[in-house]
């Protein structure tokens, strides 16, 4: 019999942190068959492998055996040598040496660091996740024949926020719900977007940037399973259609004391919340091959696409790559708006924090905010449009190195040369058609 996908089945998601937490999983899961360990690469490529359900114990007492390399790996499962997963449990691991060290090569082991640094300095980070993508029809023999549901079909057809397409498509959402309830997923909004069969679910907050973090990788997997099941195909491509919009995944941040006080609420606290801007401004242009981190994902980045092309904020404008939101002085955040869809969640996150606390520390002031499209700011700074370009900012600057660790900030940075020089070894059809 075929694996089940567990989109599909009710037996949730844990975590091997804890063993009550291994033990009323069991208990509530008598009946398991399979288990899929989950380990989330650089490039933000779930690998991993399938066992049995008695696995799961043995994984829990002796752990699981990955090869350190798999970090290694480019966006297509290959190793750069130069960086020196019926009924179905979901486990999402972690790596260590094996002499039981923290990795210091995986992402999520380095966002769990990261959070818990920030926490004992009785700070306790907010995050949500927004999540944009596309559903498209019945995919064919070629992969050109990738075609948004409803394209074609007039401009009326976009229909950003429009009611009938999320009517249209009830039986797939009413679907990813059922499944996230099951696995205690916090799914709160879903928008239709800004383009054919594109659209956006949302994250409700968690006091957990890294639980934050493992709901986009298990929302991803549970709207592509369930777009299978209905004859579909969901994709996270940063920009899959030249004509459309991209797709981005945006993220809500506050903070909050040992009082459970929003550290950016009240006029002091507003002062805080710009300093953490300034940082995260600063920071911008050396994270980018972070929060863009694919060949496909800097095409995203072009003006009036509704994706930020400036280093810039402003207040509730959603043309920024820094936006505060309207909300009440209790929920006062930042909403960070440059990541792509396929970007890796755990190292956003980590990029995220680290120029939050950076602006923090330092008190730092942002420039004024800006006020109209920030498309049409001539003098504000631009950031990168080439992944080399950004690439070569990053490794000229420290930033990665502060934010990831210097083991983990040459290995991404490889992988991510690696995936350039693939790029530049293929001559695109365009070029074939113009210099005969």
């Amino acid at each position: 019999m075929g694996l089940i996908s567990s989109s599909f089945t009710p037996n949730g998601f844990i975590s091997l942190d804890h063993e009550r937490e291994y033990t009323e999983f069991i208990t509530k899961h008598p009946d398991l068959e399979a288990v899929e360990f989950l380990i989330v690469d650089p490039n933000g490529v779930v690998r991993g492998k399938w066992g049995p359900a008695d696995s799961l114990k043995k994984a829990f007492q002796e752990g699981v055996a990955f090869p350190m390399s798999l970090h290694g790996l480019d966006v297509w499962g290959r190793e750069v040598l130069e960086t020196g997963l019926r009924k179905t449990a979901q486990v999402l691991l972690q790596t260590f040496t094996p002499e039981g060290d923290i990795f210091a090569c995986d992402a999520r082991q380095i966002l769990k660091a990261k959070t818990a640094e920030i926490n004992a300095r009785g700070l306790f980070p907010v995050a949500a996740f927004e999540l944009e993508f596309y559903l498209l029809e019945k995919p064919g023999k070629k992969e050109q024949e990738m075609r948004p549901l409803g394209a074609g079909e007039g401009p009326d057809r976009l229909r950003m926020y429009g009611l009938d397409d999320l009517e249209e498509h009830a039986r797939f959402f009413n679907m990813v719900r059922e499944f996230a309830e099951m696995q205690g997923l916090p799914i709160d909004t879903i928008i239709k977007e800004a383009a054919p069969g594109q659209f956006e679910v949302n994250l409700k907050h968690r006091a957990d940037p890294l639980r934050a973090a493992d709901d986009v990788i298990r929302l991803k997997r549970l709207i592509q399973g369930c777009a299978r099941a209905r004859g579909l195909r969901a994709t996270f491509m940063a920009k899959p259609f030249i004509d459309y919009a991209g797709s981005g995944m945006h993220v809500h941040c506050s903070v909050l004391d040992r009082d459970s006080k929003n550290i950016f609420s009240g006029a002091q606290g507003r002062k805080t919340l710009e300093s953490a801007i300034a940082g995260l401004l600063r920071t911008m242009p050396e994270a980018l091959i972070l929060f863009i981190n694919t060949w496909n994902g800097f095409r995203r980045i072009t003006p009036g696409s509704y994706a930020p092309t400036q280093a810039v904020w402003a207040e509730n404008n959603r043309s920024v790559a820094l936006r505060i939101p309207a909300s009440n002085s209790e929920n006062m955040r930042l909403e960070h708006r440059i990541s792509g869809a396929d970007a890796n969640p755990y190292l956003v996150m980590t990029a995220i924090l680290q120029g939050m606390m950076e602006g923090i520390d330092a008190n730092e002031v942002p420039p004024p905010p800006i006020q109209g499209n920030a498309y049409e700011q001539s003098n504000a700074p631009q950031l990168p449009d080439d992944m080399d370009d950004a690439l070569q900012l990053a490794m000229r600057g420290d930033f990665l190195k502060r934010a990831l660790g210097p083991e983990l900030a040459k290995v991404y940075c490889e992988l991510k040369r690696a995936e350039i020089h693939a790029f530049w070894q293929e001559i695109t059809p365009l070029e074939k058609s113009t210099y005969r």
